[in-house]
C-alpha cells in the first residue's frame, strides 16, 4: 500500500472550476503529505492561473504548474476533477485532458470527479456500467452514458470516485486518501486472477 505521504497528485482543471471543489482537495491532500499539482490547458484566460467560479460570480484565481499538453500520467498516482458547470464543459472539448483521463483510468489508478465532472468520464468513455454519481442536473447524462447512477455523498467503483457537491467534498477528500493507499486497481485485478 502507498502512503498518501508518497503519492503525487494531479488535480486538473480550467478557467471555471467550483472554487471549493479544486482548493478544499488541494489543501487536504497536501495537509496529508501528498505532493499535489494544478494542471491546466493553455487555452486558459491567463498563463500561470485558472480562475474559480464562486457560487454566482468569479471568484480566487489558483496557480497552474503544469500545461496539460505536457503531463505525463504516469508520474502520478491519482487525478482530481473539479466540476463547476464552466470548468468540465470546456475541459471536455480539450482532447488532450481527454487522453489524461483515459490513460489514468486504463492504468488503473484513481481518478475523483466531482459535481459536473462527471461530463468528463463521460466524454472519456469510462462511466459504462459504472456506479457513481454527480451533480443531480446532469444524472440524466450519466445514466444516458450507462452510468449506474446513485444519489449518495461518495460512489466508488474500481478506483473511480464520485461525488455530488461541495456539501461532499469531506467524504470526497477521504475516499482519495483511502484510495490512493490502496493501490493501482490493475494490479489488484491481476492479483486476484
Amino acid at each position: 500500500m502507498p502512503d498518501i505521504q508518497q503519492a503525487k497528485i494531479l488535480i486538473m482543471a480550467t478557467d471555471g472550476f467550483e472554487q471549493s471543489e479544486l482548493m478544499v482537495p488541494q489543501k487536504k491532500l497536501s495537509e496529508a503529505g501528498a505532493t499535489v499539482e494544478v494542471a491546466a490547458p493553455k487555452s486558459r484566460m491567463n498563463p500561470g492561473e485558472i480562475r474559480g467560479w464562486d457560487k454566482k460570480d468569479w471568484g480566487q484565481s489558483v496557480k497552474v504548474d503544469k500545461d496539460i499538453e505536457n503531463i505525463d500520467p504516469s508520474a502520478y498516482d491519482a487525478l482530481v476533477l473539479p466540476g463547476g458547470q464552466i470548468n468540465p464543459d470546456k475541459l471536455r472539448v480539450e482532447q488532450k485532458a481527454i487522453e489524461i483521463i483515459r490513460a489514468f483510468y486504463s492504468s488503473g489508478k484513481v481518478v475523483a470527479a466531482i459535481c459536473h465532472a462527471p461530463w468528463l468520464l463521460i466524454e472519456a468513455g469510462i462511466i459504462k456500467d459504472k456506479k457513481c454519481t454527480s451533480y443531480h442536473s446532469i444524472k440524466t447524462d450519466v445514466a444516458n452514458a450507462g452510468g449506474q447512477w446513485r444519489d449518495e455523498t461518495v460512489v466508488t467503483d474500481q478506483g473511480l470516485i464520485t461525488s455530488r457537491n461541495p456539501g461532499d467534498l469531506d467524504a470526497f477528500v477521504t475516499k482519495i486518501i483511502e484510495e490512493v493507499r490502496e493501490g493501482s486497481h490493475k494490479d489488484r485485478r491481476h492479483a486476484a486472477e
